[in-house]
């Protein structure tokens, strides 16, 4: 039997809780008189009368979280969330169509990075930053933050993290999942402020630079300006949001250990050799044919390259340079990377490089057992063995996922849309990328699809930012049968 008394107890505390992350954008509101005051406020007190009368309708709730309860709370609250997230956007001076709201907050909450707005610049202070912080809400996850700041409300469990955490990965900080996602939250806010106060230094506005720092560290690529990062010429400003890029897209945990200084732990991860080899390899050879066909400098080439491929493995999304410019091998090339994604247990989204890693390691010694059918030659990650169990679950993700995207991008072409567009905004929307290719390219937005396609754009976003299976096992008769 489900409970449903306590699922609605924290639905109840998610909402207060996102009424206080909108505090800051009736701030910035104030500061700059934008005059969407009123949106934010009325938002604000939605989520906190609807949250209030969830949480204290039923605070006497104390059921103990099971697994089914965790993945229904996790899918719950996303969409709880971009209902009351969206209210901004419907009430300000100019608002968006009801989709449009949808898309914009599920793209923000997602880490998506995909746009609806034609003219970013022209949005009030108050509701662009909130734009930018559902972002960074969404980027390591509504339901870790909760489980770390909510002991008081009766909160938590291992199963809310796991139906959470971004990738098959159980390495752990600490035994204590409580003092884990506090640590991962210690981290994420650090590494945020960081960026920031460079930003700031390097030439950005204040304000931009805050919004700039939420997007980078959230891995979402939202901009206070149209041209994305290719508005700051400064070369230093680019190099910032590349480092930053790359450790908002390493596993939260390898990062800890590094900050521990225990480099041997560091250099244990398979994951992470292949993260950063790969993109350092991938930089290089796309620098060649950008420099010729870009007439640049090759420091700029190699900045420009370096820059779109940590951009897009990590699903940040910035831009500095149009990439569909090039050769069309290019833009192959650039396509490829909307399914690599970054590390398990990073805020991006994406595939991760963990699950490709096994397929491929496994895929070659199936070659060796095929020649030695009699030997047991097992898969190891890290220098751990990996089950059968989990080699099974990730070769179940990466079909379900080439199934998705199969079945989406006929769904979009059905729509009315070419296949080159159909593949891409499938493709950006399921990795929780942004830009892609066609006309949903770097310089393109989401703006020209009808309501049914956006609708169901965002639905895949929401299915790649929880990773498919959160989802998906709503709609299996298993899951709502009592035990």
């Amino acid at each position: 039997m489900i409970h449903y008394k306590e699922i609605a107890k924290i639905m109840g505390g998610l909402l207060m809780l996102l009424a206080v992350l909108m505090l800051p954008g009736i701030g910035f509101s104030f500061f700059y008189n934008s005059g969407d005051q009123q949106a934010l406020i009325s938002a604000a007190l939605a989520s906190l009368t609807v949250g209030g009368i969830l949480f204290f309708s039923f605070s006497k709730q104390d059921q103990n979280i099971r697994k089914r309860e965790g993945y229904l709370i996790v899918s719950l609250s996303w969409i709880f969330m971009s209902i009351f997230g969206m209210i901004p956007y419907l009430m300000m001076d100019q608002p968006l169509s009801w989709t449009d709201a949808v898309f914009e907050t599920i793209s923000g909450l997602t880490t998506t990075g995909a746009t609806t707005l034609t003219d970013i610049e022209s949005i009030p202070e108050g509701i662009l930053f909130w734009r930018s912080m559902t972002q960074w809400i969404g980027g390591l996850g509504i339901i870790v933050l909760t489980v770390a700041i909510f002991p008081l409300l009766g909160i938590g469990g291992i199963e809310l993290f796991v139906a959470e955490s971004p990738g098959p990965t159980s390495d752990k900080l600490h035994p204590r999942i409580r003092e884990t996602a506090k640590r991962l939250w210690l981290i994420y806010v650090g590494l945020t402020v960081t960026v920031i106060v460079l930003y700031f230094i390097e030439g950005m506005t204040f304000f931009d630079a805050f919004n700039h720092g939420l997007t980078t560290m959230a891995t979402g690529g939202f901009s206070t300006k149209n041209d994305s990062m290719a508005y700051y010429t400064n070369p230093l400003i680019q190099y910032t949001a590349i480092v930053f890029m790359f450790l908002a897209g390493t596993n939260f945990t390898i990062t800890y250990f590094g900050l521990r200084g225990k480099w041997s732990k560091v250099w244990k991860s398979d994951e992470f050799k292949a993260y950063m080899f790969t993109l350092i390899i991938l930089s290089v050879l796309l620098a060649v044919p950008i420099y010729f066909y870009g007439q640049q400098s090759i420091e700029q080439s190699f900045r420009d390259s370096l820059f779109q491929v940590v951009s897009l493995v990590t699903t940040t999304g910035y831009i500095t340079d149009d990439y569909t410019s090039y050769h069309s091998g290019v833009t192959l090339v650039f396509f490829m990377l909307l399914f690599l994604g970054a590390s398990a247990g990073s805020t991006s989204g994406g595939i991760k490089f963990v699950r490709h890693l096994t397929f491929f390691k496994n895929s070659y010694l199936e070659f060796k057992r095929i020649v030695h059918p009699r030997a047991v030659i097992p898969l190891k990650i890290n220098g751990d063995r990996v089950t059968g169990k989990i080699i099974t679950h990730i070769m179940t993700f990466l079909l379900i996922y080439l199934m998705i995207f199969v079945f989406g991008s006929i769904v979009i072409s059905i729509l009315g849309y070419d296949l080159v567009t159909s593949f891409g905004a499938v493709a950006t929307c399921l990795g929780n990328v942004g830009p892609a290719i066609g006309m949903v390219g770097p310089t393109d937005n989401f703006a020209f699809f009808d309501p049914v396609a956006k609708i169901f754009l965002s639905f895949l976003m929401l299915l790649g930012r929880l990773e498919l299976f959160t989802i998906l096992v709503l709609f299996t008769p298993y899951f709502w049968r009592a035990n």
